[in-house]
């Protein structure tokens, strides 16, 4: 369980350290964007979001077990994140983090990271699906710049509710919107090793700014964003609030435990490594202990900023480190540029996220499973979509579990690579 830190430092050199410095500092300017978006969706302030990516991303960096993983907020915990804080509020969803630290934590210490294997794909990849079609609904109102004052949480309700307000649809937040959109696609096919998140993200943010468009921006509705980070702080505690929040300790815990694997093997995959899953568990244990005491997020190994650390050349924990560190100077001296970005911008990039998600181009992989499998997999997304992720989860691994035990010739899953 010893970090891949200390081990990548034995045969530490200068050409490693300039190789880590570019990529950390290229996936800051991914993650920026990113952890904000994903902060304003969760129905959190946007600071949270670039507080958990510091923090959690440094812990997970410095304590994890694998080389080159990226740490942070992810699109997977939007829909757990909005629904802690709508029924228990934000002080609900720190005690609910540093729960689910703890259980990942515990689960480390006894070493269940190769338990991974036993998780069915077809419950993955269906929560996955529903998670995609939640954070997609849920940014319609800011892509198209809809007049609604409160859109309802619950899928069921918030459909009929965006309906309601396509009058007010607005040609310019949904015109930067659907630029981004087309510049991120573009900039991935034509350069894919740039930062091409922050650079469309910051150019249609500029030209609505430049040219007076009536959108709204991060400090427009949020406010500026403060520099530096929190003070740690911990939340009221009571055996009431820990009984009420066990299930979304659990859900956050099991997701940021199989994410992070996840993003872990894909990375092996793409460097020819191997990482530690009980260390990887660990740090994020860890992350999520310090993200809450910081106020921020729950966190996990991102896989989309992963890749794109080794995409740029990163090959040890000390370009994840660097990417903490370059959000950090950020933070505390360009905060107010970050406040000027444009919410249908941020929300482009989350509809493209949400898509990345969904993986379209497994679509007719998932068609050709057996009849039980895609059973699985559909209920497991209906579940998600319209109750909750404790349900869902809960259910699609009970049923898949007991799928495999009556199937004894199913291969363990091949995991693929996930763009969130």
């Amino acid at each position: 369980m010893t970090p891949k830190l200390l081990t990548t430092l034995k045969s530490y050199n200068l050409k490693l350290f300039a190789a880590d410095l570019f990529a950390g500092v290229t996936v800051a300017m991914v993650a920026l964007p990113l952890s904000l978006a994903i902060a304003i969706a969760s129905g959190a302030d946007p600071a949270t979001g670039l507080v958990t990516a510091i923090v959690a991303g440094l812990l997970i960096s410095a304590l994890g077990g694998s080389r080159v993983q990226i740490g942070g907020p992810t699109g997977a915990f939007i829909v757990v994140v909005y629904g802690v804080i709508a029924q228990h509020g934000y002080d609900g969803l720190v005690l609910a983090t540093l729960m689910a630290g703890g259980i990942l934590l515990l689960a480390g210490f006894l070493r269940l990271g190769n338990l991974i294997q036993y998780v069915p794909e077809a419950v993955i990849s269906g929560f996955t699906i529903g998670i995609a079609i939640l954070i997609a609904t849920s940014q319609l109102k800011d892509l198209f710049g809809l007049d609604i004052q409160t859109l309802p949480a619950d899928f069921l309700h918030k459909i009929p509710a965006l309906w309601a307000g396509r009058e007010s649809v607005s040609p310019a937040a949904l015109g930067i919107g659907a630029v981004t959109i087309a510049m991120i696609i573009v900039l991935r096919r034509l350069a894919p090793k740039w930062p091409g998140l922050i650079v469309a993200v910051g150019l249609t943010s500029a030209a609505a700014v430049m040219t007076n468009l009536p959108v709204e921006t991060v400090s427009g509705r949020f406010g500026a964003l403060a520099p530096g980070l929190p003070m740690p702080v911990m939340p009221e505690i009571s055996l009431a609030r820990l009984q009420a929040l066990l299930p979304s300790a659990l859900v956050i815990a099991f997701l940021a435990g199989v994410e992070s694997l996840l993003s872990a093997i894909v990375a092996d995959r793409m460097i020819g490594g191997r990482h530690r899953p009980n260390a990887e568990l660990i740090a994020q244990g860890a992350a999520n202990l310090g993200s809450g005491l910081f106020g921020g997020l729950p966190a996990t190994g991102a896989i989309a900023r992963t890749a794109t650390n080794v995409k740029a050349g990163g090959r040890t924990p000390v370009a994840g480190i660097i990417h903490a560190l370059t959000l950090l100077l950020i933070l505390l001296f360009a905060s107010g540029l970050a406040g000027q970005l444009a919410l249908p911008a941020l929300a482009g990039l989350l509809m493209l996220t949400a898509w990345n998600m969904s993986e379209p181009e497994r679509w007719r992989e998932h068609l050709r499973l057996r009849l039980e499998d895609r059973l699985l997999l559909l209920m497991t997304l209906v579940l998600t979509v319209v109750t909750d992720l404790t349900i869902a989860i809960g259910a699609g691994v009970a049923i898949g579990l007991a799928l495999r035990l009556r199937r004894r010739d199913v291969p363990p899953s091949d995991w693929t690579p996930r763009e969130r």
